[in-house]
């Protein structure tokens, strides 16, 4: 009961803020809009891989600027102290915001699947529809515990977001530049099991399933892996109060 009153309260708290997640979503719409029609398309890889990219990035800037930042806000306006003196555990307390912010990366993955359908032509099954849903909350968990590390290290909400810009603009370049090759065969090498890159290459496995290989066994490995330490990093030096 504790958890699911949390849980519609963040959810409330969500609804009443949605030009957060509007400006969440610019990214990968933009990305999709600057794409269509363009030879752009093409040299990053087709439609599909464009569709894959603009949600990854969707779910870099939702997790990152969104879940991050709103975490450290909420801190310094005494928002988890106060929640720690009532009858609610502590992880009821993470749980739901873990929880809505999944919530919202299936919605981004959702709108940003519909959008490159249309503008795009791209032609998905509802098999298809389910597998890309699948990894986005795969891929949504691996930069919701990246968010999760960032505001767990650091304390202010400004440092967070300026941070947490920094760190959107590196995956950027590594996701759009690095697998394209224009930054080197080492770059490259990077960029393919950065976060981003892997996100990416499951998104492409999961639309070609024919041509599924180990390196996806692996991306999904590498994911699990990276939810792994940096969900440890984010509770282990996580603090409750500002100060």
């Amino acid at each position: 009961m504790i958890l699911l009153s949390l849980a519609r309260a963040d959810l409330l708290a969500l609804v009443k803020n949605p030009r957060r997640l509007l400006l969440s979503f610019l990214l990968p719409i933009v990305l999709l809009i600057v794409t269509n029609g363009s030879k752009a398309t093409h040299h990053l890889g087709g439609a599909l891989y464009v569709m894959g990219l603009a949600i990854a990035y969707g779910l870099v800037s939702v997790s990152i600027l969104g879940y991050a930042l709103g975490v450290a806000r909420d801190r310094e306006n005494g928002v988890f102290q106060r929640l720690r003196v009532t009858p609610a555990p502590t992880w009821t307390i993470m749980a739901s915001r873990l929880g809505m912010q999944g919530l919202a990366n299936l919605v981004m993955a959702l709108i940003v699947v519909i959008v490159a359908s249309q503008m795009h032509h791209i032609s998905l099954s509802a098999t298809d529809y389910l597998l890309v849903l699948a990894i986005s909350v795969l891929g949504g968990a691996v930069f919701v515990a990246i968010g999760q590390a960032l505001v767990g290290l650091v304390k202010s909400a400004d440092t967070v977001n300026a941070a947490g810009r920094i760190l959107l603009i590196a995956l950027i370049i590594l996701g759009l530049f690095g697998q394209s090759g224009s930054l080197g065969g080492f770059w490259e090498s990077v960029s393919r099991w950065s976060p981003v890159g892997i996100v990416m290459t499951l998104f492409g496995g999961v639309l070609k399933l024919s041509a599924w290989n180990s390196q996806d066994w692996l991306s999904i490995v590498a994911c699990v892996g990276y939810i792994v330490v940096f969900a440890a990093i984010g509770i282990r030096w996580f603090r409750w109060e500002a100060q």
